[in-house]
């Protein structure tokens, strides 16, 4: 049997597409669809509609503020990335000429039968320089070609706000909504090489070394290498990471075993942990209104406290400025500035809990959405609940944000008093808010039969690591669980036997992991 096709409005269309020649007046808040006149009577009976014209101040609005956000933030940074690719380039060529020349310098130390080996390596130098080439070739092209559509989509936007109509208003709203998406960051192919002071033994061991990792993956692709030092595979990322300008290359592999490091109780019991560049950490007391910063190098040692007024949801620490951030329920956003925690702004509904970004922005967590701020609290970005449909995030209960590709995760606890079914889970957002994946707590089943565990899904906890991991703690299987940047299902880091209250990670990716409120383990799940 044939199914009905049903009629969709063209962009520029005036008119009705259910009742030939009607002028389209009129909005319809229930579908989210111009009607006209007519349509009251059939297809919209009973809904709530207005005029057109009363919904073009707030089409307008988002107009303005996406010129104003991709002009401010997107295209500034675009411009910056595009720089970057030539020092990129300049960068690999220097790599490769140092190792090509470290090569060399122990090969004229080494016998002539040497000669055969040498001229494969430097070929294989050669290979991965042409291939590195080509892909921050790709990648600049790519990062243009971005930079060429935005340009074209504000100006189109412009010129709807100067010459358009109502309806060309509205459908250049809607067209911001189909996002071109951001070039991803290409990992670049890496080498490195150990000389062998005592040349003995077999040739390609008085040669050394060459570990290659990464040729042609992107930053969402983190989780494999190959090593032609020994023919094992090894596990390992590789990570471009950036600062003020200078880029760096991280080698990153997962331990065959999670190490505890070091363990300790702590006088409080904590509801979130913050690792901060110099071997502490900011907590907050469980539902309490007290910040402790906590000593690594004297075994969980409290150093400063900080109490606040209210009771404290959440703190995140700023990536740029290395300061505190807290929310409470009386929706207020602070910072801690000098020791004392000084008012940003305020949020119209209450929040839950907060993250604050690499663009130095402030992304709020509230019933049935999630927010972007400025530090002065002027919203740029929100998931607004539709009524038609349920919210993207219905009960947030934590944000972190990935230090590579930027994106976010969310805890969503999914109440049903919020819209939800009642299923935690994670959710991972890209840097417009829109859902990438959601992942509710599957685990493949060679784990199930060696891990405990067995219990709904409870990620009470979540923090993204170096490379752009995402590691979650399961509050009731006593867990925590690491993923790609990507969704993939990597390993449990730890099981424990209490339950997982809080996770956090240092800038040496040591993983601090809170267990039964109060337990706090240093736990090493790769090496760098």
């Amino acid at each position: 049997m044939a199914t009905a096709k049903i009629p969709i409005r063209t962009k520029g269309r005036t008119t009705c597409v259910h009742h030939k020649g009607k002028q389209l007046e009129l909005y319809c808040e229930k579908c989210q669809e111009l009607t006209c006149l007519k349509c009251l009577s059939s297809i919209h009976k009973s809904h709530p509609v207005c005029e057109l014209s009363e919904i073009t101040p707030q089409k307008k609005l988002d107009i303005i503020n996406f010129i104003d956000r991709t002009e401010q933030n997107d295209q500034v940074q675009i411009g910056k990335y595009i720089t970057s690719t030539d020092t990129l380039l300049n960068e690999n060529d220097s790599t490769f000429e140092k190792l090509s020349h470290q090569l060399r310098m122990q090969t004229d130390n080494l016998k002539q039968d040497l000669d055969m080996l040498t001229a494969e390596t430097l070929s294989l130098y050669q290979k991965m320089k042409e291939d590195n080439s080509k892909l921050i070739q790709k990648y600049k092209q790519d990062l243009e070609m971005y930079d060429k559509q935005l340009k074209q989509q504000i100006q189109e936007c412009k010129t709807a706000l100067q010459q358009g109509s109502d309806l060309n208003i509205y459908d250049t709203r809607c067209e911001i909504d189909s996002q071109i998406h951001f070039p991803v960051k290409p990992v670049l192919g890496n080498v490195s090489f150990t000389p062998n002071k005592n040349p003995q033994g077999h040739l390609k061991l008085a040669l050394g070394k060459v570990i290659i990792s990464g040729q042609g993956q992107t930053s969402t692709d983190q989780d494999r290498s190959v090593s032609t030092s020994d023919g094992q595979g090894q596990s390992s990322t590789q990570q471009q990471s950036g600062h003020k300008g200078k880029k760096a290359v991280t080698r990153y592999k997962l331990l065959s075993e999670t190490k505890v490091v070091e363990e300790w109780e702590c006088p409080c019991y904590i509801n979130s942990i913050c690792p901060t560049t110099d071997d502490q950490a900011w907590t907050s007391d469980y539902y309490g209104e007290t910040l402790t910063l906590l000593d690594r190098n004297s075994k969980g040692t409290v150093i400063q406290e900080v109490t606040h007024k209210a009771v404290v949801k959440d703190i995140s620490l700023s990536p740029t400025t290395n300061r505190l951030w807290v929310c409470d329920p009386e929706n207020n956003i602070l910072e801690l500035v000098s020791g004392q925690l000084t008012h940003r702004f305020r949020t119209k509904k209450k929040p839950e809990c907060l993250c604050v970004t690499a663009s130095n922005h402030v992304i709020v967590g509230m019933a049935k959405h999630i927010s972007k701020f400025t530090t002065q609290g002027q919203m740029v970005l929100t998931t607004m609940a539709v009524r038609t449909r349920k919210p993207l995030v219905c009960t947030p209960w934590r944000i972190t944000e990935c230090p590579v590709t930027h994106n976010v995760a969310v805890i969503d606890f999914s109440d049903k008093d919020d819209g939800g079914d009642g299923n935690k889970h994670v959710v991972v957002m890209d840097t417009n808010l829109q859902e990438l994946f959601v992942y509710r707590g599957d685990i493949p089943s060679t784990y199930k039969t060696l891990q405990t565990g067995g219990k709904p899904f409870y990620p009470r906890s979540v923090v993204y690591d170096s490379v752009g991991n995402l590691i979650i703690g399961d509050y009731s299987n006593n867990r925590v669980l690491l993923l790609s940047g990507g969704g993939e299902f990597l390993r449990i880091i730890h099981t424990d036997t209490d339950l997982t209250w809080a996770v956090g990670v240092d800038r040496k990716d040591v993983l601090w992991a809170v267990f039964g409120g109060d337990n706090v383990k240093l736990l090493q799940h790769s090496s760098m």
